[in-house]
């Protein structure tokens, strides 16, 4: 049966929940198709995800984590819980929007799979949905290693099949009810901090 509370208290599982989901659709996906039609190393590609992600995701989280440490002192009593509460929110709110496909950058294919894929991966996440999630994850949970891994796991587990099933995925994955879903774990995750404190 599915708990909740057991979900909301694991950053581990949360972030890798959130992540996971709301990359369905999202432009890094789109990137990973591109990346498939130019390269033919899968494992390349894949290996250039997962490093990206880790550094991204990596800066991210220490980012939230001090974020979340410095906010008591910025903010009185439970008003840290209600930014965190409502950046969740606005994460809900900003899932549902439909990302479209940024344009190619042909320079980096020259670097091979592996680099061009950590570059572009890198600068995609830059400023993305996961990012900011990632960031208010780790600023809810203060845990560096768990949010990291939960939100690399999450990536992988959402870019991964794209890479080695391509198109043909794309073409059967419900992308308004993976949008709507992820909808639903951010809205628990303000419902979790608002109630949890």
């Amino acid at each position: 049966m599915f708990d909740i509370t057991t979900f909301s208290a694991s950053p581990f599982l949360a972030s890798t929940v959130a992540v996971a989901i709301a990359e369905v659709g999202d432009k890094t996906q789109l990137l990973s198709l591109l990346l498939v039609a130019r390269f033919r190393n899968k494992w390349a590609i894949i290996g250039g995800i997962l490093l990206a992600t880790l550094l991204n995701h990596g800066l991210s989280s220490w980012g939230g984590i001090w974020l979340g440490e410095n906010m008591d002192n910025w903010l009185s009593g439970r008003v840290a819980d209600y930014v965190l509460a409502g950046s969740f929110a606005v994460m809900a709110l900003w899932v549902l929007i439909p990302d479209k496909e940024d344009d190619d950058d042909d320079h980096f294919a020259k670097y091979g799979a592996f680099i061009a894929t950590t570059l572009l991966f890198f600068i995609a996440e830059v400023g993305d949905k996961t990012q900011i999630a990632t960031v208010i994850l780790a600023a809810e949970f203060q845990s560096f290693f768990w949010v990291t891994a939960g939100t690399t796991l999450g990536m992988l587990i959402a870019n991964a099949p794209v890479v080695i099933w391509g198109q043909w995925l794309m073409d059967r994955l419900p992308l308004d009810l993976a949008r709507r879903l992820t909808a639903v774990v951010f809205l628990s995750l303000a419902t979790y901090t608002l109630f949890s404190s």
